[in-house]
């Protein structure tokens, strides 16, 4: 477990509260001016900037409008500023009491939004791109940035993989758009492509700024051939606006408590006692308990192995600019510590960021991003599996006190719980460097060159223990086992563009952008496994004590290099008629040649239609435009030297001595090439009611052609198959984005938010065949999961499940051959020939929702803010993978509560199986696996108070907030265990298509934190 002192870590920063309220708190008194700034509705304003024209005096308005700030010697004027309102100079002229109004700039109110090498207005927009502001990131603390996404931005489906310290999530934009390789998107981190699976631990969600979600060809064309899943633009922040000459101080502290939520029904432990009894008895065993329940064990593995557990965080930044305004910095230290629900998991992370740019002179410009984070994780050693699975009777000490290792129920050795968490250890350390330096030059006002180098560093080391002391090793007579594994990856990343901007007389205006970017990544891994450690003493730090003859090493290296050009056209006529071109050409190594380089172009258009004088005399829309795009995006899809044959280690006999030796295993396709979607996108987007009433909505058309698929080749080949460009899939759907002002006055506000999407995938070709099974489940087989012509990627399968036998006649009137039994599984024979096989399977339902929704409500009232946000899907299914074993096998593993009415002498209307019948029958993947994934989640929830730092007289505070807020709080779902947002086989290989499988994942606590951000 990850120790850690919270008290320690709240003095420290309440120490620098102290130091800091003070430093302010010494500058000089002088002649004080005080006022309020409102809109032209009267309404105040909160967090305008107020300075003194020409120096680093400056203050900042409250939550009612209201400033007071003391005048230094020298000018008179007072400088106000905010985003979306024109900026007004003041000359005092005398006066020691304003009331000030600012008008809106409508030019200013256009959202700036960041897009691939550079930034456009909302306005200006041709492409399909969700933005979410650093406001809502930071609403709810989150260790993770991706998980604040979910539901945020229409189209983009996020899912939780588990609620373990630092799990991450699987991201789908727009649906996947391929089987073989990866669907997530392309993470871009200030300019620095850090790839698809890049760790976001190792980001302070604090630091950042925006994030924009780049969704149709326009827009992710310009990443080329690894923009066809949709790209993430992190955007972290840089001091401007923070204070000219004197910095800006942010201290941020929060603490909170993971508390169990709901748990599954399972039955008792006397009705689990009776119906292992009674499945014992069918099939003519001994019975494991033949005494009364109260003489065994009552072991409760919820509370034995989960409970409530503290999460703490800190963060300090310091950011600002200098008077004259030539350097910004940004910098900052996060703390975060987070225990698991489950015993022996947690995180603890250190991020330092530093982010500074430096204007030489008026055409030369500089500055460098530098984030480095230290990551300490605890894998854990004891599985959600464990916590429901184990039977409540299962000891966990033997008579002398020692660790029990055996079950006797079933016979065999036992993965003892508590004894794991003891003596055993799985950890990771992560050090990672991620940074670039730039710089920029101007040699005329329009134009722009910029060229940027961005390394990257990362080393990971996992140290995996399991003690010559565990009960099942014991048992067995066998000793201690250890491995470290390391991983070290390095890459680097160099961008280079040039950009025009200019206009044409009164009516036209160009934006021309062209550049070159080159990357290499290369990865090392290392690991040695080490069997037979006699003692503990040292554990993982010397796997020399270990028997030499078992002992596994293994290495690894895979690396790759893309070298892209590009180029982009901007064209605006009359600021209504608006077109945009781009193209990309990607190269990689991971190809062969012939087949390296490929070109990705995009056209998109748009039309603003309230700026055309029919529109001009009406008051309905401020501001409508109608948009189109169409182009090509690309996926690499497969790992590097995916083109060669593969050497697999096989032994053979020489001389009559076996020896080492290689084969290949795996045969070379040097035509393999870039999968290729092409996309349409059609929107219209309208603010109405004078801006209270934001709406977009997009259709859109997807198809991925040249799909990688292992195709079943001759057997002569000495192959069975071979990595092909065969197949093809769609995806269409549509978005909606509502945004609403609802009430403004004097001292209440009330704003929401509504983001609704659906999306539908569907297969077209699957290289002449009609289906492909794909095996999820070892014991389960093939057949439960299929991908099919016609249907989504991927469906449920297996056969109808039709309640239990009720009669011997049934059976017998069935035509079944195979065995059946009154009272046990009936399942349908489609296909009439006598036998339950995966010939009678169908479709029972797929893990794409048919809706995904979020709802936000902004409150706020005086200096109280409130608000809620719930998130959820309907339509989607959720295979469960603990059925086998709770619902249809025999009583060595514990039960679902539906059990409780299960079919027995004195119920034999039931549809639920006998204790037992599994010995008889079969269970093949049915319609008991799949359940409704639909559900509806209070995702966070937030109450907070803003100081009113003026009235109070705390000077040198600018603002002071304390918040209590909550996640996870309510969850309506049918699902039997309880939470259906799971990824059982996470978002790489397997869970890269088998999303919507629950195996009983770690859960998703609830969370309640309070917390206190303070600026000085």
């Amino acid at each position: 477990m990850i120790k850690h002192d919270s008290l320690r870590c709240w003095k420290v920063f309440m120490i620098f509260c102290s130091i800091f309220t003070g430093l302010h708190s010494v500058y000089g008194q002088s002649e004080q001016i005080t006022g309020t700034v409102s809109d032209d509705q009267g309404v105040p304003i909160p967090g305008v900037n107020i300075v003194q024209k020409n120096t680093s005096n400056g203050a900042v308005t409250d939550f009612d409008g209201n400033f007071s700030i003391e005048l230094a010697s020298g000018q008179d004027i007072l400088v106000f500023t905010y985003i979306g309102y024109q900026t007004r100079e003041v000359r005092l002229e005398g006066q020691t009491v304003l009331n000030i109004t600012l008008q809106e700039d409508t030019q200013a109110l256009d959202e700036v939004v960041v897009v691939g090498y550079g930034t456009t207005t909302k306005s200006d927009l041709t492409g399909s791109v969700a933005s979410v502001s650093s406001e809502e990131i930071t609403q709810v603390p989150s260790s993770r940035v991706d998980q604040v996404l979910q539901g945020r931005a229409a189209g983009v489906q996020v899912t939780q993989t588990s609620g373990a310290p630092g799990a991450g999530t699987v991201i789908r934009v727009r649906g996947g758009n391929s089987i073989t390789g990866s669907n997530e998107p392309l993470w871009v981190i200030d300019g620095i492509v850090v790839g698809t699976n890049f760790n976001l631990n190792n980001i302070n969600a604090n630091d950042i700024k925006s994030i924009e979600i780049l969704k149709d060809a326009s827009s992710i064309a310009i990443y080329g051939s690894r923009g066809a899943n949709g790209v993430v633009l992190v955007t972290t922040k840089n001091g401007v606006g923070a204070g000219y000459g004197k910095p800006q101080i942010n201290i941020g502290l929060y603490t909170g408590m993971q508390l169990v939520p709901e748990q599954p029904d399972m039955l008792t432990q006397a009705e689990q006692i009776a119906f292992t009894n009674e499945s014992a008895e069918f099939r003519g065993a001994a019975v494991p308990f033949p005494n009364d329940p109260s003489t065994y064990p009552n072991n409760d593995w919820y509370d034995l192995l989960m409970g409530a557990s503290p999460i703490y965080n800190a963060d300090i930044s310091i950011a600002g600019s200098s008077e004259n305004g030539n350097v910004n910095y940004y910098n900052s230290l996060n703390y975060f510590n987070q225990d698991g629900l489950i015993i022996s998991s947690g995180i603890e992370k250190y991020i330092f960021r530093s982010n500074i740019d430096i204007k030489l002179n008026d055409k030369l410009k500089t500055g460098f991003r530098f984030n480095y984070s230290r990551i300490n994780q605890d894998n854990g050693v004891v599985g959600f599996g464990n916590v429901f699975a184990n039977l409540p009777t299962q000891p966990i000490y033997n008579e002398d006190g020692t660790y029990n290792g055996f079950d006797e129920v079933i016979g065999s050795p036992w993965s003892n719980p508590i004894a794991n968490a003891k003596l055993n250890t799985n950890e990771t350390f992560t050090n990672n460097l991620l940074a670039t330096v730039y710089l920029e030059y101007s040699p005329w006002p329009q134009w722009n060159i910029r060229s940027t180098f961005s390394p990257e560093f990362n080393n990971i080391k996992q140290n995996r223990f399991i003690s010559s002391q565990s009960p099942d090793l014991l048992v067995v007579g066998d000793l201690g086992r250890a491995s470290v594994r390391t991983v070290s990856g390095t890459s680097w990343n160099n961008e280079n563009t040039i950009q025009y901007n200019g206009d044409f007389g009164e009516n036209h205006s160009l934006t021309l952008l062209a550049g070159a970017s080159f990357q290499k990544v290369a990865n090392e891994i290392v690991e040695s496994e080490a069997f037979g450690i006699t003692s503990d003493a040292t554990g993982f730090d010397n796997l020399g004590f270990s028997d030499p003859t078992r002992s596994v090493v293994s290495s690894d290296f895979n690396g790759f290099q893309i070298a892209s050009f590009f180029g982009r056209i901007n064209y605006s006529y009359k600021d209504k008629y608006l077109l945009t071109l781009v193209g990309r050409t990607d190269g990689s190594s991971v190809f062969s040649e012939g087949n390296k380089y490929e070109f990705y172009p995009s056209i998109a258009g748009a039309w603003k239609i309230s700026e055309e004088s029919f529109m001009q005399d009406q008051n309905l829309f401020k501001e409508l435009k109608l948009r189109a795009s169409y182009g090509k995006s690309g996926n690499q899809a497969i790992d590097p030297y995916r083109t060669l044959g593969l050497l697999t280690e096989a032994n053979t006999t020489l001389n009559g001595v076996e020896v080492p030796g290689l084969t290949l295993g795996r045969p070379a396709n040097p035509n393999l090439k870039w999968e290729t979607t092409t996309s349409l996108d059609i929107a219209l987007e309208a603010s109405m009611f004078n801006g209270r009433l934001f709406t977009e909505f997009n259709y859109y058309h997807k198809e991925t052609n040249d799909l990688l698929l292992d195709v079943t080749i001759p057997r002569q080949s000495g192959f069975t198959s071979q990595l092909q460009n065969v197949g093809s899939l769609e995806n269409k759907g549509w978005e909606f984005l509502l945004n609403s002002t609802n009430i403004v006055n004097d001292n209440f506000s009330w704003k929401s938010t509504l983001t609704l999407s659906s999306n539908n995938n569907k297969i077209l070709d699957l290289g002449g065949v009609d289906f492909i099974d794909v095996t999820v489940d070892a014991i389960l087989g093939s057949g439960n999961t299929r991908l099919i012509v016609g249907e989504p990627v991927p469906v449920f399968t297996g056969v109808r499940y039709l309640g239990t036998w009720k009669s011997q006649e049934e059976i017998d009137a069935s035509g079944l051959t195979d065995p059946q039994v009154v009272g046990g599984a009936r399942f349908e024979d489609l296909n009439g020939d006598g036998i339950i096989s995966t010939e009678d399977n169908v479709v029972l339902g797929d893990p794409t929702p048919d809706l995904i929704f979020g709802l936000e409500n902004t409150f706020s009232y005086k200096n109280l803010d409130f608000s809620f946000y719930f998130q959820g899907t309907e339509g989607n299914e959720v295979y469960n993978l603990r059925t086998r074993n709770h619902y249809f096998n025999r009583g060595e593993t514990t039960k679902f509560g539906d059990i409780r009415n299960r079919w027995t002498v004195d119920n034999q209307n039931s549809d639920i199986p006998r204790a037992g019948g599994d010995s008889v029958t079969n269970t093949p993947s049915n319609s008991e696996y799949v359940e409704d994934g639909s559900h509806i989640r209070l995702k966070t929830a937030r109450i907070g108070y803003n100081f009113p730092v003026e009235k109070i007289g705390w000077d040198g505070v600018r603002n002071m907030n304390i918040y209590v807020s909550g996640s996870n709080l309510l969850l309506f779902s049918n699902f039997r265990l309880i939470d259906p947002e799971t990824s059982s086989f996470g978002r790489n290989g397997l869970g890269n298509i088998a999303q919507g499988y629950s195996n009983g994942e770690y859960p998703n606590p609830r969370t309640i934190t309070l917390g206190l951000n303070v600026t000085f």
